[in-house]
């Protein structure tokens, strides 16, 4: 079982951004997430487009916004379960919170916090009739492990950043990639598209515009697909692969964490947005896009905003009668649970005999 001060559920930005002001605290912090990589929606659905509302960023990545996140809370040393989804939540005699998921990895805390987002994402899965009797068995809804594809033939279905930037990763590990789009035009990044064009000149990706893969066989697991172009006159295409990878996105929902006796309101979790943000259960708090209350803003700086304030609450829960005095970083500098320590140099006064 992981012991630690903080279970927090979702690690995009809000849920890392909390790390950083726990550890502020010197709380340790571990996060659970479904996803097989931090960074949330950033990181799997659109980690090339810009964001423009961040304060001092004129502009930046999402991918790179993730990228400074997980480099700030570095030094605080938390823990990640990826891959996994948090399934059930145990209140214990003392009061603090037992989180299985669905794999039975046991996290054990005193406050639990959920930074879901918009609640855990589940696969769109294309209407291929046949398409559950192959899951894990050739068939993926996310690239967890590149090097499972080695020497392997894959089709990858889709036109965003996910399909794109799969695809030209993917080229140099599998032995024969095939990326299939039902249109045209991509809604990938520029550079993506451009890159994926070129390999597709250079003969490292076949090409499938204007087709969608409509049929899998296999016996124990997939052996081919077929893909049906647009144009009747070229009917449809089978292709003998390892693997098919449809990549349409995420979709949002809560998940088991709607079963878990919370106050629920149009999917959100309801909180007390005048203190804490807490919701009804003692010691679980809710902050950033998977929480609601009069007046929210579902941007990533309200997720900020709240995820500093509940972490003041969340010290007082965790360390009982004790108080702490804030400090600001200008004055008392960041010190990190790696023994590393960053703080303004300080003034030399000279006196004057």
């Amino acid at each position: 079982m992981i012991k630690t001060d903080i279970v927090i559920i979702g690690a995009g930005p809000t849920g890392l951004f909390t790390v950083f002001e726990a550890g502020l605290l010197k709380l340790k912090c571990h996060l659970i997430d479904a996803l097989p990589q931090p960074g949330g929606q950033c990181s799997e659905i659109y980690p090339k487009k810009p964001i423009y509302d961040i304060p001092a960023f004129p502009e930046i990545l999402a991918g790179t916004l993730v990228d400074n996140l997980m480099e700030q809370i570095k030094p605080f040393e938390a823990g990640f379960t990826l891959g996994e989804r948090a399934e059930t939540l145990d209140k214990q005699e003392d009061g603090s919170y037992i989180v299985t998921t669905n794999k039975g990895t046991q996290h054990h805390a005193p406050v639990v916090v959920i930074a879901g987002g918009l609640g855990s994402f589940e696969p769109r899965k294309p209407p291929i009739s046949n398409i559950v009797d192959f899951e894990d068995k050739g068939v993926a809804y996310m690239v967890k492990d590149p090097e499972v594809y080695r020497g392997k033939k894959v089709v990858i279905a889709g036109g965003g950043d996910s399909a794109l930037d799969w695809a030209i990763f993917l080229a140099d590990v599998a032995s024969e990639v095939s990326l299939v789009h039902r249109r045209n035009e991509f809604r990938g990044a520029l550079d993506s598209v451009e890159k994926a064009s070129e390999l597709a000149k250079l003969g490292k990706i076949k090409l499938f515009t204007e087709a969608e893969v409509k049929k899998l066989y296999g016996d124990e697991k997939l052996e081919a697909v077929v893909i049906k172009h647009n144009d009747a006159e070229k009917g449809e295409t089978y292709l003998e692969v390892d693997n098919f990878i449809p990549l349409f996105g995420l979709s949002p929902k809560l998940g088991p964490i709607g079963n878990w006796g919370l106050e629920i309101e149009k999917n959100a979790i309801k909180v007390n947005n005048a203190k804490d943000y807490q919701t009804n259960l003692p010691g679980v708090f809710a902050i950033g896009d998977v929480n609601t209350y009069e007046g929210k803003l579902k941007l990533i700086l309200s997720g900020f905003h709240e995820a500093a304030v509940m972490c003041q609450y969340a010290y007082q829960i965790i360390n009982p009668g004790k108080r702490y005095v804030m400090k600001y970083t200008t004055v008392g500098g960041v010190e990190g649970f790696d023994g590393s320590k960053k703080e303004a140099k300080k003034e030399v006064v000279q006196s004057i005999a």
